[in-house]
């Protein structure tokens, strides 16, 4: 199975409603699609989110190194030889981690084609099921209140709470959910690099002394900022986990050596990949540290990349996959199947894609 082409497209989702962070909001999700096209008649489906405020991609930047490096690396090559491909993917540019991603998840989807088989089970096989948390949005601590409850009555047991925008603030919002949810739901908060270190401290430490019972708290300061990353880690009960700190698996080991954080979120559109994620996890496995699989705003494409992935390797114990259900569309014929928290596996090959709607040529 040789690939014989690439061919881009521009794939345009509204959102059920704005998408709030620290660093951005956001009213649709617009994605770069790839196809991969082989001598045999397979296409692999591959997916690139442009993050410009966390991965300095934008969507002219990842089709103009597709178009004018990367697809000429790839044409001529073997699937059956995965690992040249993605080291050949790999040292043909620097950053370019969005671009990268959606080419190597679509490599790994012919490779799951190539061997007949659903691609978690060629990665590990760990898990046939896997459950996602869901992202409440900040906004108002009484809109944050309604949207927490209507996760919790859809079956969702784990939340992940946006905050770092007002560190009072954020006190009452996750209060207020906290009181809300009842003491049997996980609580995720994700400050985007929104605190200073000793803001952090303060604000977690007030959580703690309340009672709020967090499971985490996802990069509370600038991602250039490890030294503040590891004194917030030493000074509170709470686990801290890495985010946008963490792209590589040099930056893997860095995080590691210096003991700046207790947990790692790895993501396709950081790490360039799955072939990228795989050497993250494996760092972070050796050292006992676990991992999460989160996503950008994703469609179901790279969520089902991802979640391959996820459902393949034990030491990724919690999963941030719920971009798709922030979607108003799903234009994705195929892929994982995902049903208020539960993600699930069809017995198709590779990433069991059969098809992607509304897609525009670029």
């Amino acid at each position: 199975m040789k690939i014989v082409d690439i061919k881009l497209y521009h794939l345009s989702i509204p959102l059920k409603k704005p998408f709030k962070t620290a660093l951005r909001t956001v009213t649709s999700a617009e994605e770069t699609v790839v196809k991969v096209m082989t001598d045999c008649g397979e296409v692999g489906y591959g997916e690139a989110a442009p993050t410009e405020l966390i991965t300095g991609d934008n969507s002219e930047g990842i089709r103009g190194i597709i178009k004018n490096k990367l697809a000429a690396e790839l044409i001529g090559t073997e699937i059956a030889n995965i690992e040249g491909i993605l080291n050949r993917l790999n040292q043909s540019v620097v950053g370019n981690s969005s671009a990268k991603a959606a080419l190597d998840m679509a490599v790994y989807d012919l490779y799951g084609k190539l061997h007949q088989a659903p691609l978690y089970q060629l990665l590990g096989g760990y898990r046939a099921q896997i459950r996602s948390d869901l992202t409440i949005s900040i906004n108002s601590p009484e809109e944050m209140r309604a949207d927490a409850l209507a996760a919790v009555k859809s079956g969702y047991d784990t939340l992940k709470i946006k905050v770092g925008l007002d560190s009072k603030l954020d006190f009452e919002r996750v209060k207020a959910i906290r009181q809300t949810v009842g003491a049997g739901v996980k609580l995720r908060l994700d400050a985007n690099q929104g605190w200073q270190a000793k803001e952090a401290v303060a604000s977690i430490r007030q959580m703690e002394d309340a009672g709020l019972e967090l499971e985490l708290v996802e990069q509370p300061v600038k991602a250039y900022d490890l030294d503040g990353l590891k004194y917030v880690t030493e000074q509170v009960l709470t686990p801290i986990m890495a985010d946008e700190s963490l792209f590589t698996p040099r930056d893997c080991f860095e995080l590691l050596k210096r003991r700046a954080c207790d947990l790692l979120n790895i993501k396709l559109m950081k790490a360039g990949g799955i072939y990228r994620a795989l050497l993250i996890n494996s760092i972070a496995e050796a050292m006992g540290v676990e991992c999460m699989l989160g996503c950008m705003l994703e469609s179901k494409i790279s969520i089902s990349a991802a979640a391959h992935l996820a459902a393949a390797k034990k030491n990724i114990t919690r999963l941030d996959l719920d971009a798709p259900l922030l979607l108003a569309e799903d234009p994705v014929l195929g892929g994982v199947g995902m049903t208020g928290p539960e993600i699930s596996f069809s017995p198709e090959a590779g990433l069991g894609i059969k098809g992607i709607e509304d897609l525009v040529e670029v």
